[in-house]
């Protein structure tokens, strides 16, 4: 053994040596990353680590090859699991591994173990224009709460903003920009994954006008307080939370006689894009709206609208 394979093999015995709980909390304290993606990783390699000790693999930790990856693969394939909770768990133990294979502990026994595929389409489904404009009409707009609900349901339909993107915003992100028309505004948002608020949603008089009546009935309140706040004695004037925002949505739906597990609050972003390839947007127009990364997910709405309006199946006759 030469010099340098020995003082590396000496720099990893620590982490050889430690237990399986050490190395997974030595690798989330290694991670360059936001404490809620740590988090996931930590819940996603409970899993893991749970099941190596149900079926005795954790104490040959050191031992353990590709086929005992599969045979996890195999388990949680078996559970019923959605393809994205899967390939979720899957990445998180083989960043847990490349990281091992960094720290020159252990191999990289994961390299090219897939997850299967992701389900096409999408996993909610979208309203129509007239389900969408039933689920509106049934807020109840006499209240202040119901104001807001209306206001927040309204925002997400005409905009595609995510749930996470409501509940940061403030009302001072509500303003309007240089180079636009008199009275028309945008909305600047944290998008998900970002630590800023550097981008936007263009605000329509549809969309500004709930949010401006909602604020009216509200009172006095500063640029840096929650754009929708809680109406509860509890905790009135706080941010909403994620859950309360997706619990206004599912409620409204109901309310229009819409009670599916397939529609919920993520919904309204899908109607939103839906929506606007509907109505004549460009690739390019409804990828900022959307804010997708990739154009090749914006295209798949534009796919499933060819699909449905120009399907195979409408020239056969019996």
């Amino acid at each position: 053994m030469t010099d340098t394979q020995l003082a590396r093999r000496e720099q990893a015995l620590p982490i050889m040596a430690a237990s399986l709980e050490e190395l997974i909390q030595a690798f989330l304290d290694s991670q360059d990353i936001k404490a809620g993606s740590k988090a996931t990783y930590g819940r996603s390699l409970k899993q893991f680590t749970s099941w190596l000790q149900e079926t005795g693999r954790a104490a040959r930790m050191e031992t353990l090859t590709r086929l005992d990856i599969l045979a996890y693969r195999d388990r949680l394939l078996e559970s019923g699991k959605s393809a994205y909770t899967i390939q979720a768990y899957l990445a998180s133990v083989r960043q847990l591994y490349a990281w091992l294979e960094t720290e020159k502990a252990y191999p990289d026994i994961t390299r090219g173990i897939k997850a299967g595929k992701k389900p096409r389409g999408f996993r909610k489904d979208i309203l129509s224009q007239a389900s969408l404009r039933a689920v509106l009409e049934g807020i109840n707009r006499s209240t202040l709460e119901g104001l807001r609900d209306y206001a927040i349901v309204s925002l997400l339909a005409r905009t595609g903003l995510r749930t996470i993107e409501v509940i940061r915003a403030s009302i001072g992100d509500l303003r309007q920009e240089a180079g636009l028309e008199a009275g028309e505004r945008v909305l600047w948002i944290q998008g998900k994954g970002r630590d800023s608020k550097d981008d936007f949603v263009l605000l329509t008089e549809a969309a500004v006008k709930p949010i401006l009546e909602y604020l009216k009935a509200r009172g006095a309140a500063g640029d840096s307080e929650p754009l929708f706040s809680s109406c509860s004695d509890r905790n009135k004037g706080q941010a909403l939370t994620t859950r309360s925002v997706s619990r206004i949505v599912k409620q409204a739906l109901r309310e229009a006689g819409l009670d599916s597990e397939r529609l919920t609050a993520h919904s309204m972003r899908h109607t939103a894009i839906s929506l606007a390839v509907v109505g004549g947007a460009s690739l390019q127009q409804v990828q900022a709206m959307a804010r997708h990364t990739d154009p090749k997910t914006t295209m798949t709405y534009f796919h499933n609208l060819d699909r449905l309006t120009s399907g195979a199946e409408r020239y056969i006759q019996l």
